[in-house]
């Protein structure tokens, strides 16, 4: 077994929609954006990462940008396979170094499927992973923030990622009672998109709605600090020349509205079903807020006076889930709701 160790590389990845991240010797040695660039003749790989993304909607006909992952599983298994390898030779700076034999822990969401899991294990298997372990997303992000998910005491946790938004309550090293909604960062993004194509006749890109819900998106109309007005590029539909316009955070708060909705109604319901005894602990603790769709402004606030409980996001909230991955490879033997 010694030996075994020895030759063995343990690697933990929060394979997200949007991001990818990969602990290795409890340092995150890998953060990029889930998208790889293709040659459409021989299928190579060109780029992956920031360098695929910068590529994103400025692409020729012979190549083509791919993400794999939507709603939080893998839609493009190829694709899957070439992003986690190349993912795993950055990790020692592009050298051409292979680890001999790796342990993966990967996290998925708690709504997905038995044929949706297989999946994420045949691309771990082809990248080069001898032993794959999977653990719930919501799982993941409560032992990354720190909580003991062993106690017979009820946590709930929500983490808004790029596809899924996972609702879960968490007692005893099990997830109680969850909500998985496809609703999420990526919905935010097109939300945008529709909304300045409707009310300024203003064609943008994916990328560009990213941007603008990083400046100026909120969850609210009326924050107390709110951010400067924001400026957008894009094409007019009416004359097809390019143009620039001002956008607030309020009317990205009211283009976001109903989104926002769903993620609501998607926390009522699950407080709905959760134990009453669980429901009592709830009270107490709170709920914790992680993922990207943390950062976005008062949706903390929102949810609360939504729910009428305390709510916390995480620090550091897009990183939590690949942190709880790390601590929970690194006690594989003690976590029992690590899948094999």
């Amino acid at each position: 077994m010694g030996l075994f160790n020895f030759f063995t590389q343990e690697i933990a990845i929060d394979l997200g929609t949007a991001n990818t991240l990969i602990i290795h010797n409890d340092k995150v040695v890998v953060d990029e954006p889930s998208i790889v660039a293709l040659d459409r003749k021989t299928g190579k790989m060109i780029a992956i990462g920031r360098q695929a993304m910068q590529m994103d909607g400025k692409t020729h006909e012979n190549i083509k940008t791919v993400r794999p992952l939507k709603d939080g599983v893998i839609a493009d298994f190829d694709a899957a396979e070439h992003m986690i390898r190349g993912f795993i030779k950055m990790i020692n700076g592009g050298k051409g170094w292979l680890f001999p034999s790796l342990r993966m822990v990967i996290c998925i969401p708690s709504g997905i499927t038995e044929v949706e899991k297989r999946a994420v294990r045949d691309s771990a298997e082809i990248a080069g992973a001898k032993e794959v372990y999977l653990i719930h997303e919501p799982m993941a992000a409560a032992i990354g923030i720190g909580i003991d998910v062993e106690e017979p005491m009820g946590n709930m946790i929500i983490d808004i990622g790029g596809g899924t938004t996972e609702i879960a309550v968490i007692a005893l090293g099990g997830i109680v009672c969850d909500q998985s909604i496809r609703v999420a960062g990526d919905n935010f993004d097109s939300d945008i998109v529709n909304y300045m194509r409707r009310q300024h006749n203003i064609l943008i890109g994916d990328r560009t709605a990213e941007k603008i819900k990083i400046e100026v998106g909120s969850a609210l109309a009326e924050l107390q600090e709110p951010p400067a007005d924001f400026a957008v590029q894009g094409r007019d539909l009416m004359t097809g020349v390019p143009k620039q316009i001002m956008v607030s955070y309020t009317e990205i708060a009211h283009c976001l509205d109903k989104s926002i909705s769903k993620i609501e109604e998607a926390i009522l319901k699950a407080l709905e079903i959760t134990p009453p005894e669980l429901s009592a602990d709830i009270f107490q603790t709170g709920i914790y807020l992680t993922g990207g769709g943390a950062l976005l402004r008062g949706l903390d606030k929102r949810i609360a006076a939504k729910t009428k409980l305390p709510v916390h996001v995480a620090e550091d909230p897009l990183r939590a889930v690949v942190r709880g991955t790390g601590i929970a490879l690194k006690n594989i033997e003690n976590f029992r709701f690590l899948m094999p």
